[in-house]
């Protein structure tokens, strides 16, 4: 049995053989449930349309850890059966070939007791799992290359000549305390993801240093060539970069090596949220470009800011970093009790479009002052040398929006998809999300589609800075179609998370739909008390990175 999601609070069209019970509403766009959508969209304030549903798949099941095994960690809280942080890919080369990855049975002071893979061959409607060894819960065998507590930091791409890779980050111990180890893993299939090879490590560090928040690209020019970036970060807070190549496919990895090394003054320095893209169109054909933030601490104040490097020698060589923008985000918290969630503040999103166009997507409070979150978007038309200014996109100003995911189609079409709260009301025992799908042509203009409608993320697993589902959630193109894979709240506290596959038509080019203009500014100068953003920026990244690394702040001696 695929499904276990109560969804009495989710609608959706009649489920097929292959559909479990988990709907999720579906407006504005077309769609694939037995006919199409009306193409209508929804303006700000406008009732909910009576559109036709797409039927959700939960691709999660049932935990496949064995019962009580914890590692050999007994500290925190394991939330049995909750599978967060899903990402997915879609084959270049198969058909309807999806591939993805999360984390099982999260826990509440960081990590998993495994990850899990997924592979469907019906372009997202069925899925099969597989437990991946990368931790003792997920079956490593004592001494093995996967010997560790915890897993967390799934990655999945599969390369033209149809070759599925898997990165994970694998830990013990409480980070960079005496004893504690910290290793990115990576493992690849020839099978389409249905058998593994033995995981193999990339880099591995004891207490003085700890691996963290790692991505894995196959270059879509060419599949001999695989990257993996991540940051490590060492006692006294610093993170440079750290990339590893295989030029044979993933069967072997060069060493890894430092490609960036941030400094600040007299303050700590690191990156967080790297990712590398390639363009394949356009007069840079197969340029890389690596998407990050950097971390600034001085004085006890953090600061952050998005930047981007190029390499036109497949990794060999990087570039200075260009900026992009400052990162002016403040994380999203319960408007009624103010509890923080962990949303994807600090880790961008970023695609490459035909042309040769990137964009860039992040959270950031710029548009209304320093109160709450919105999704900013920049873009790139010369190869990452400059980057236009940051336009908010999300369709309600009003409320918090935040992890933003970022695809691109085939036919040029950007997909943006995030969180927001619109639904959520003044009962201080919910906290009601939607999730929404944007999709323009020119990043200016917006259609907007609901994929999940009043999800209570309060049921989510608990973790040290709140509710947690994942610092991003999987968008990829199949064929014709979008197929998120998301993490959406599950129905109760033994179920507290599901990772749910949707299938989703973008409305055709001649579309009439009511369509949103992007919106642009910020508050006039003198009506912003810049003093307080600042603190409450500073305030936001410590939160995210002792989510990530507990005592980060006494670290790189950021005030409370």
């Amino acid at each position: 049995m695929i499904g276990r999601m109560n969804t009495s609070h989710l609608r959706g069209c009649p489920a097929s053989p292959r559909t479990t019970a988990t709907r999720l509403v579906l407006l504005g766009l077309l769609v694939s449930c037995g006919g199409g959508g009306d193409g209508g969209g929804n303006a700000i304030g406008d009732p909910p349309a009576a559109a036709p549903a797409l039927p959700g798949v939960t691709v999660s099941a049932a935990s496949p850890v064995a019962p009580g095994c914890n590692g050999g960690r007994d500290t925190g809280s394991v939330f049995v059966n909750a599978e967060v942080e899903p990402i997915v890919a879609a084959s270049p080369v198969t058909s309807d070939l999806l591939v993805g990855a999360w984390q099982q049975d999260r826990a509440s002071d960081g990590g998993a007791r495994a990850l899990v893979s997924a592979v469907s061959a019906d372009g997202g409607r069925s899925w099969t799992r597989t437990l991946q060894p990368m931790s003792r819960c997920g079956g490593a065998a004592p001494g093995s290359t996967g010997d560790f507590e915890r897993a967390t930091d799934p990655w999945v791409d599969i390369g033209a000549d149809g070759t599925v890779h898997l990165m994970g980050l694998a830990f013990s111990g409480r980070s960079l305390a005496a004893g504690s180890s910290s290793a990115m893993l990576v493992t690849r299939s020839s099978d389409g993801g249905r058998t593994w090879s033995a995981p193999r490590v990339l880099q591995r560090d004891g207490e003085t240093h700890f691996n963290d928040k790692n991505t894995l690209t196959v270059d879509p020019l060419d599949a001999r060539f695989v990257y993996a970036v991540w940051n490590r970060l060492d006692q006294a807070g610093n993170g440079p970069t750290l990339m590893a190549r295989s030029t044979d496919g993933g069967i072997g990895w060069e060493a890894a090596r430092e490609i960036y090394v941030p400094a600040v003054g007299a303050g700590v320095s690191q990156t967080v949220g790297n990712r590398i893209v390639v363009l394949t169109e356009g007069p840079e054909r197969g340029l890389l470009v690596n998407l990050f933030t950097q971390i600034d601490t001085v004085a006890g104040q953090s600061s952050a800011t998005l930047r981007a490097m190029r390499s036109a020698d497949r990794g060999v060589t990087w570039s200075a970093p260009v900026t992009i923008a400052e990162h002016r985000g403040i994380g999203t918290r319960d408007p009624d009790t103010g509890a923080a969630i962990r949303d994807g503040a600090i880790v961008p999103s970023i695609a490459a479009g035909p042309g040769g166009v990137l964009w860039v997507a992040w959270q950031d409070a710029r548009y209304s002052g320093g109160v709450r979150d919105a999704i900013a978007l920049s873009r790139s038309n010369d190869g990452a040398r400059s980057w236009s200014a940051p336009v908010a996109v999300n369709r309600d100003p009003a409320v918090a929006a935040f992890t933003p995911v970022l695809a691109v189609h085939p036919d040029g079409r950007i997909a943006l998809m995030h969180f927001d709260l619109r639904s959520n009301t003044a009962d201080p025992g919910t906290l009601l999300a939607d999730l929404w799908l944007l999709s323009s042509r020119d990043g200016a203009v917006w259609a907007e589609t609901a994929l999940a409608r009043r999800v209570d993320i309060a049921i989510a697993p608990a973790t040290g800075n709140g509710a947690f589902l994942g610092d991003y959630q999987g968008l990829a193109a199949s064929g014709r179609v979008l197929v998120p894979l998301v993490a959406l709240p599950g129905p109760d506290t033994a179920n507290r998370s599901e990772v749910v596959a949707l299938r989703v038509d973008l409305p055709p080019a001649a579309a009439t739909a009511r369509k949103h203009i992007a919106r642009a500014g910020t508050p006039a100068p003198g009506m912003v008390d810049e003093t307080g953003f600042a603190r409450a920026r500073s305030a936001a990244i410590r939160r995210a990175m002792e989510a990530r690394l507990p005592g980060w702040g006494g670290r790189v001696g950021q005030r409370p």
